[in-house]
């Protein structure tokens, strides 16, 4: 049978079947089970969309209370895995922390060895409550704060910022993260759920899909960029420096502005729509706007110059920052969000699976190439 010669790093190929998550690069859609991303942000929460990607189908208001009270009861970490977040190095960043946690996370869960449906099923509610618990308590560790314990009347955004801070959060945060959470559950085959599937179709088990999932999404050009745009925006801050002019000069110096373009979208990414909202009316509500201002200007500046859209990093960026969250837990936030999707790809591949085994176009030397006897080597 013939191959089909790959575009460098996969580009154009499409790698499974899925029932998950369709996007149209060219129209700026994203959907998942078929429900534009839009009236899910505006309508839904993080739970009812969690549903819909392990599900396939939006639940009734008993199967959402039902889900949602599982997924809250799912809020317990063995302490053992807590005295291993204790007993890491204060130089470790929150994603190795993140990555080393899920995976012990296996030892203490009673169906480790089970692979079936069902089974899996019920570690990935516990994977969706505890990510979020291993950041926020990891977080309150390294900087010598108390543990806080989950509180299950709260929703998962609610409880993950309340394990943070320790106070009951506003409204418009949870609301806010909520929305953030449902932007970022899935998105098709990106680098990190890509992943996770080429794990669980070896038959391994879903806490090391989950683990090299967190792996691939630990790397700046999947997870980091909007750690990187927050990066510049309190660079420019510092210098006192008009955002525009600063970025003009590092384009003349040829570097690199994260949070803008994409893969697949030609055109806006769907979800830096809500971000862009939700950054601008959070700096509104906080009386603080300036990093959505500089964020806009900067984003007006790259459209007109270089002709490329914000993407879902270009706006997470300040209105994490605006919510008070530290810029490294940018990237396991995402991942708290992901692992719904991450879970629901883990899943459906196992239900129908197939080893993923592609090939490679040879570009080495030409075949037949003579065995040289190392007396004769040069």
């Amino acid at each position: 049978m013939p191959t089909v010669v790959a575009g460098k790093g996969l580009e154009g190929i499409v790698a499974a079947n899925s029932g998950i998550c369709w996007i149209d690069g060219d129209a700026g859609v994203l959907s998942y089970r078929g429900i534009d991303i839009h009236e899910l942000a505006e309508k839904s929460t993080f739970e009812e969309t969690t549903y819909l990607l392990w599900n396939g189908i939006l639940p009734h208001a008993l199967e959402l209370r039902e889900f949602s009270s599982q997924l809250a009861l799912a809020r317990v970490l063995d302490q053992r895995v807590i005295d291993l977040l204790k007993s890491f190095p204060t130089s470790a960043t929150p994603m190795e922390v993140l990555r080393t946690a899920v995976s012990a996370l296996s030892f203490y869960d009673a169906d480790e060895k089970d692979n079936t449906h069902d089974a899996n099923v019920r570690k990935a509610y516990n994977l969706t409550a505890q990510i979020a618990m291993i950041v926020a308590i990891y977080d309150r560790i390294r900087k010598g704060l108390e543990i806080v314990p989950p509180d299950r009347s709260l929703t998962h955004a609610g409880n993950f910022l309340w394990m943070l801070t320790g106070e009951k959060p506003s409204e418009t945060a949870t609301r806010t993260l909520d929305i953030a959470l449902i932007l970022h559950a899935d998105h098709e085959l990106n680098a990190s759920t890509f992943a996770a599937r080429v794990i669980a179709a070896t038959l391994s088990d879903i806490h090391s899909a989950v683990t090299g999932a967190i792996g691939a999404l630990k790397g700046p050009l999947h997870g980091g960029a909007n750690e990187a745009v927050m990066r510049l925006l309190y660079v420019i801050d510092k210098a006192d420096a008009d955002p525009v002019e600063y970025v003009k000069n590092m384009l003349a110096a040829r570097q690199k502005i994260s949070g803008f373009g994409h893969r697949v979208y030609k055109t806006e990414d769907p979800r830096a729509t809500h971000l862009r909202r939700m950054s601008e009316q959070l700096g509104k509500d906080s009386g603080h706007p300036k990093w959505y201002e500089m964020s806009r200007a900067i984003e007006l500046y790259i459209n007109a110059e270089k002709k490329l859209n914000a993407n879902v990093d270009f706006y997470s960026a300040s209105t994490y920052a605006t919510l008070g969250i530290d810029i490294d837990l940018y990237t396991p936030i995402f991942a708290i969000s992901r692992i719904a999707g991450w879970a629901a790809h883990v899943i459906e591949q196992l239900d129908d699976n197939r080893l993923i085994r592609p090939r490679a176009e040879y570009i080495g030397p030409e075949y037949p190439s003579p065995y040289i006897p190392i007396e004769q080597r040069g």
